[in-house]
Order: C-alpha cells, then sequence, then structure tokens
C-alpha cells in the first residue's frame, strides 16, 4: 500500500483512525467539520488558481504548488492538530524532490486565524519521516485495530460513532 499525506497527518492525530482509514473504513465523507475544512480550502484564495496549481502524485494532494518559487501551500481550518499538519506538509517536500523538484519548502496557512508558517525540512526531520512512514506499515498491516484513544479531542473525530458504538 502506498503510503499518503492523509496516513502521515493520521499517524500524528490517533493510530486508530489511521488503521481504519487505510483499511478502507472511511468516515470522512459524513463529517461536518470535514466538509467546513473543504469549503475553508476551496473558497479562502480565490485567486490563486490562476497563479498556483493543485498537484497531485505518488499519493499526495498539495492544495497549492508555487512553482516559481517551489512553495507548497497547505490550506488548514485550525491549528488544533498542528504537529500533524507539520509532518504531512514536511512528507511532501521528499515526494516531490523523487520527481526531480529541489529546494521545496513549504507553508501551512490557517486563514480563519489569520495565520501562516514556513516548512522546511531538515536532515533529522528526514530520518524521523523514515521511522514514521516504518511506523505506519506497521499500524495499518496489522492484524488488529489499535485501542481508542480516548481523548476530548475524540468528540469531533468523524470516527467518534464508529469508535464509541460500544461494538469491538
Amino acid at each position: 500500500m502506498q503510503i499518503t499525506g492523509t496516513h502521515f497527518n493520521y499517524y500524528q492525530v490517533c493510530h486508530r483512525k489511521l488503521w481504519l482509514f487505510a483499511n478502507g473504513i472511511n468516515m470522512e465523507h459524513s463529517s461536518d467539520l470535514v466538509y467546513e475544512g473543504k469549503m475553508i480550502h476551496e473558497t479562502s484564495y480565490p485567486q490563486r488558481a490562476e497563479r498556483y496549481r493543485e498537484v497531485e502524485m505518488e499519493g499526495i494532494k498539495i492544495d497549492f504548488f508555487d512553482q516559481h518559487n517551489k512553495i507548497i501551500h497547505e490550506i488548514k481550518k485550525s491549528r488544533k492538530e498542528h504537529e500533524s499538519h507539520i509532518w504531512q506538509l514536511k512528507y511532501y517536500i521528499p515526494v516531490l524532490e523523487r520527481a526531480g523538484i529541489s529546494g521545496v519548502s513549504g507553508i501551512l496557512e490557517y486563514p480563519k486565524e489569520r495565520k501562516t508558517e514556513e516548512i522546511f525540512l531538515s536532515e533529522p526531520d528526514r530520518e524521523r519521516l523514515k521511522e514514521i512512514e516504518t511506523d505506519i506499515h506497521q499500524i495499518i498491516h496489522s492484524d488488529t485495530c489499535p485501542d481508542v484513544i480516548n481523548l476530548p479531542k475524540c468528540r469531533k473525530c468523524a470516527y467518534y460513532d464508529f469508535c464509541y458504538s460500544g461494538e469491538q
């Protein structure tokens, strides 16, 4: 199975969510919060469609890529899962490098909060990406679903009903 940016994101958020998603259980389509995030992505920067383009390759989908400056722009709804956003974007950089695009950096954008953050990939980050990718493979190929993490953030997760339905 090809690892995607979503796998990297979910790895940081919840290993159970990662396993469910990777094993074909997708609840995102029915989530109002996911829909809200999609609308923020589609409406926050309407002028970008003319200058930048969405890039889809090797299991990743970059919101906007500035080819001239080699900058990945990722739009997120809020900073609540900030660490997962950082690692998702960092994962995109070596994917572009494998496609022959060097010198890439990124910008995380939170339009509702009017915040941006530059993201760069260091050598220690590259090693950590390899470790995370190994962990992701172990999790998604496991025969058992990881346990519920039972944190307050679970209540807003698209998988909440699945995880807390009382079934084993």
